[in-house]
């Protein structure tokens, strides 16, 4: 692992009664390297910025995850990289489906996670966005 993440924990422990399944932590340790700040990412390509045609938050997510994923790779690092996501969702009742398939691209990985539940993102289709920072150590 790259950086030390201190009181990794899982989302099934702390949230028995959701059905979630991520790895995360409450702390994580970096020394060195290029720190990576990503914009908030939302449903939409990244190359043309349209939409994905879903309004289903599964599938915005899907979306999202992979766009963090693009990036952090275009500046030359992998998921393990991830320290640190920020997570909008305009509905609390898409919280497990959000953070469900958010998991899937951060297992193994323990970043520090915040969520919030905003009114509403910069377009009404949206109904997902998380940003993320990242930092790439110097020997990679």
């Amino acid at each position: 692992m790259a950086h030390t993440r201190i009181r990794k924990f899982n989302t099934s422990d702390t949230y028995p009664e959701q059905n979630l399944d991520n790895d995360l932590c409450q702390a994580v340790v970096t020394r060195g390297g290029r720190t990576v700040y990503l914009r908030g990412q939302c449903p939409q390509n990244l190359d043309d910025a349209k939409n994905i045609e879903s309004h289903d938050p599964v599938e915005q997510t899907h979306k999202v995850m992979q766009n963090i994923r693009q990036l952090i790779e275009e500046c030359g690092g992998r998921m393990e990289h991830l320290v640190k996501v920020v997570v909008y969702i305009t509905d609390v009742r898409h919280r497990e489906a959000v953070y469900r398939t958010m998991g899937e691209y951060i297992k193994g990985v323990h970043p520090v996670s915040t969520g919030l539940v905003v009114q509403a993102l910069a377009r009404p289709e949206w109904l997902v966005e998380i940003d993320g920072t990242a930092v790439i150590p110097d020997e990679e």
